[in-house]
């Protein structure tokens, strides 16, 4: 158990927070820097909350180091608004190719096939979205205004280890659990979105970077106001009143990973964290992986038993030891620990320890 009466929290999202963001954020609750209010009680037309969202914005752009023709957006509703969005705005000849590896992938481009011909370019469906597909000579579309990938499944633990050959069309990238774990080279991508409750804050928000020419202001007008990614841009994300929390203590994390040396420090740290989870899994005779090595998420690591009953003990022994959320997603089973940026390498090496103990006392 850590400070505070703390447990390790493996949540795959919402998740857990680092303690000296928290720690911060308790320090402003009620008196936001003499301003006499808590951040959710004030204007966000404030000059108070336009510095706020103007230096997380900018924290941002240094972190990532996002070139200056990308824009940043900062918008409501999570990265679920964006299967939808994404089409809806980048569509112009009317045909996307996807690339479908997981839960969530799948849910993007079924969503999508609402709003044009959507092409499957590529699936790991026939191993369960165990694998990424091979990725060199795609047969991408010509006229293809986008292609889609989810760098990193939440559900299914893989992430992809180089990007996809997409012959010169734009590529658009759901990196939400794995955004801020490790450098990113912004220009090899057109877009970039993220849902901040797995990495960066509270829920309720997506982060969406964007090329400026992608920026279309000739759309279908059936597009609603509120999904338009020039509404956002013109406005600076303040067409109406943003998450302003979620974004205040997204800018909080952007300052903590400053502070930690930036993504590459940040990204050492995530493979020393992993590394041990997976080196007892690998050993062990009564949980194993499910995703191949070369394709394993630093983030969310799937494992399971010989039997969902044997999963299922395992779960509830685990709430006896301080641990939670280990249990798989409804839709897979299993087990699963989300290890991003904030879970502390004691609490992976705890879970290690919690596992080994488990396994001697059950074999």
């Amino acid at each position: 158990m850590m400070e505070y009466g703390r447990i390790y929290n493996f949540s795959a999202g919402p998740s857990m927070l680092p303690l000296p963001v928290l720690e911060e954020v308790r320090d402003e609750l009620l008196n936001y820097r003499g301003s006499g209010m808590c951040v959710m009680e004030m204007s966000h037309r404030s000059k108070v909350f336009d510095n706020i969202i103007c230096e997380a914005e900018a924290d941002l752009r240094q972190l990532m180091n996002i070139p200056s023709n990308y824009k940043v957006l900062f918008i409501q509703g999570g990265a679920t608004l964006q299967f939808a969005g994404i089409p809806m705005n980048l569509l112009k000849n009317g045909v996307a190719d996807y690339i479908v590896t997981g839960y969530w992938s799948k849910k993007a481009f079924s969503e999508a096939k609402k709003y044009g011909k959507i092409n499957l370019l590529a699936s790991s469906e026939d191993k369960n979205y165990s694998y990424i597909p091979e990725l060199d000579d795609l047969p991408v579309a010509a006229d293809a205004d986008y292609v889609y990938i989810c760098e990193n499944e939440t559900i299914h633990g893989t992430t992809y280890q180089e990007l996809p050959n997409t012959k010169g069309k734009v590529l658009v990238s759901d990196q939400s659990s794995m955004f801020l774990s490790q450098p990113c080279n912004v220009a090899d991508y057109g877009l970039i979105y993220a849902g901040a409750q797995k990495n960066v804050g509270p829920a309720g928000l997506v982060i969406t970077i964007i090329r400026e020419d992608l920026i279309r202001k000739e759309l279908d007008n059936k597009v609603p106001t509120y999904i338009r990614f020039d509404t956002h841009a013109e406005n600076n994300s303040m067409y109406n009143t943003p998450n302003c929390w979620a974004i205040y203590v997204c800018g909080k994390v952007f300052k903590y990973l400053q502070k930690l040396g930036g993504l590459e420090v940040m990204h050492q740290m995530n493979l020393a964290k992993a590394k041990p989870l997976y080196d007892f899994l690998d050993a062990s005779e009564m949980f194993r992986g499910t995703v191949a090595k070369k394709y394993r998420s630093l983030m969310n690591v799937p494992f399971v038993t010989k039997d969902a009953e044997l999963d299922a003990q395992v779960v509830a022994a685990s709430k006896v030891a301080g641990f939670d959320n280990l249990k798989g997603h409804k839709s897979v089973g299993g087990l699963r620990a989300s290890i991003y940026n904030a879970m502390p390498k004691e609490g992976v090496d705890a879970l290690v320890d919690f596992l080994k103990d488990f396994e001697a006392k059950n074999i």
